[in-house]
């Protein structure tokens, strides 16, 4: 039980909301521990969000929500939906856009290990009967899109559109610890013509800057927090550094260069990176990551995964990545992560397939543990500093 933990009290003040996260058991640990990684591995390769799918399976009139693989996700938080409201653990993701979490009518498996929204014991629910697909790796969750009540911590979001499944094929959700995602990408990247939950926070009036930040904790359990409508400079130490929205569809800018000692290790010129809390590892393309996991001497095993010696958590060199012109070191002990067994793993990974993978990179919590976040949709801008 040491795993799980519940949303703590929400802590307002006049200028910001701010949400506590939990650490959680990931995916992957439950799948290693389950013997079934290696299969998982196989079948469901790291995608970004799909935005754009097979013309050839796009239906009239029917909804299609990007979702992606969630294997290392490692922190929720709790919102409720409906009137009275119902519970949910959620992600909060900024690499993907749409709410949605489990109904009652889901038929599969997974959806019986999670919190499931029960539609005839809400007052507020609306109901339109459009039908929406969420599309990830190998398969496809159906479902339909309803508009309720979403409560975030204080923030009381009315006639908000979410998605509500209704089977959820293979075993994407059934050794997760989360029963939703909640997307805090830019509207582009959604459902057509649905405002996302921040956006409605921000159009009716309820936090009073449009942006939102991130503190993850390193420590097990609790301290990661989400902040709407302002920033909470206690969370980190130094000035932020601002950095220009390069698109603005993901929480996207242009990276200078990936660094060890000095020298250039990936991203040479330059590329594009992804800044997503729906991601645990450091994701880039197969070549760049194949050479930094020869340096750092880490070996594939049967399961797909890098391990690596844990004693070399004490004596390899920083990583480096440099973005407009500011140099923010990742030392080993972030990009090593030691198991409860013992056993070391290289937290680089290579992404396959999606329609960002081939020069992008993508920075999880592995970065974002180490630097506080801002996200501000009102200047399209990103603010980096270290974390305390």
């Amino acid at each position: 039980m040491r795993w799980f933990g519940i949303l703590g009290l929400v802590a307002l003040s006049e200028c910001l909301v701010t949400i506590p996260l939990t650490r959680i058991k990931s995916m992957r640990e439950n799948l290693r521990e389950k013997d079934k990684l290696r299969d998982y591995l196989e079948k469901h390769p790291y995608n970004m969000a799909y935005k754009f799918v097979d013309s050839a399976d796009l239906d009239p009139g029917v909804y299609y929500e990007p979702m992606r693989n969630y294997l290392d996700l490692a922190y929720v938080g709790t919102i409720s939906i409906g009137t009275p409201p119902q519970e949910f653990r959620v992600i909060f993701d900024t690499g993907s856009t749409d709410l949605w979490v489990p109904s009652i009518y889901c038929t599969s498996p997974a959806c019986s290990n999670h919190n499931v929204f029960n539609p005839l014991l809400s007052s507020t629910l609306r109901v339109l009967g459009q039908t929406i697909y969420l599309q990830y790796g190998s398969g496809r969750v159906s479902g339909f899109l309803a508009y309720d009540t979403v409560q975030i911590g204080g923030l009381v979001d009315e006639s908000q559109a979410f998605g509500l499944s209704l089977k959820e094929p293979g075993s994407f959700m059934e050794y997760a610890v989360f029963d939703g995602i909640l997307g805090l990408g830019y509207p582009s990247l959604g459902l057509e013509g649905i405002t996302p939950v921040f956006d409605n926070l921000w159009k009716q009036g309820l936090i009073s800057e449009e942006l939102f930040a991130f503190y993850l904790s390193k420590k097990e359990e609790e301290g990661s927090v989400v902040m709407f409508g302002g920033v909470d400079h206690s969370y980190y130490s130094g000035d932020l550094n601002w950095v220009p929205v390069s698109r603005p569809l993901y929480w996207q800018l242009t990276m200078d260069s990936i660094s060890m000692n000095g020298k250039v290790i990936a991203c040479d010129g330059g590329c594009e990176a992804i800044l997503d809390t729906g991601t645990s590892l450091l994701i880039g393309p197969h070549d760049m990551v194949f050479n930094i996991q020869k340096i750092i001497d880490a070996k594939q095993s049967d399961s797909g995964e890098y391990m690596i010696n844990c004693d070399t958590i004490n004596t390899l060199p920083d990583i480096v990545f440099t973005i407009n012109g500011v140099e923010y070191p990742v030392p080993a002990s972030a990009y090593i992560r030691e198991d409860h067994q013992g056993t070391c793993y290289s937290n680089f990974d290579e992404g396959t397939g999606g329609v960002l993978l081939s020069d992008s990179w993508i920075l999880g919590d592995v970065f974002l543990r180490l630097y506080f976040t801002v996200f501000d949709r009102a200047n399209n801008t990103i603010g980096l500093a270290p974390a305390v």
